[in-house]
């Protein structure tokens, strides 16, 4: 067999395996403990959306200053957004939390994602 043609039927197999993989994009929403139930309603319609298209998504929760005194207050806001999300006829019943809110030095982080039926 000539090695040029062994090469070329090799990199056709590759490039077949690539086009048969499923790529799961990590989108991010941002928010703080100050949010307002409206943008955070807001924040929810942007997060439907990439689920829609298939998107896992990274809510960070970022926390400064005196902020990080209020824990607990943090948790509450990460859980409210959750629940509209949540409460969405979309997604109703259909999120599910791949990695639980997790304290890092600038806030919490979590990730979301849609469940696969």
């Amino acid at each position: 067999m000539n090695y040029g043609k062994f090469l070329y039927k090799i990199t056709k197999q590759e490039k077949a395996q690539r086009a048969k993989q499923k790529i799961t994009e990590l989108k991010g929403i941002r928010l703080s403990p100050r949010i307002s139930r409206h943008d955070m309603e807001t924040k929810a319609n942007q997060s439907e959306r990439f689920m829609k298209n298939g998107a896992k998504i990274r809510v960070d929760l970022l926390i400064r200053g005196r902020e990080k005194a209020h824990i607990d207050m943090a948790h509450k806001k990460l859980n409210e957004f959750l629940e509209i999300l949540n409460s969405r006829p979309e997604l109703t019943g259909k999120i599910i939390t791949e990695q639980p809110p997790k304290r890092q030095p600038r806030g919490l982080t979590t990730i979301i994602a849609k469940k696969v039926n």
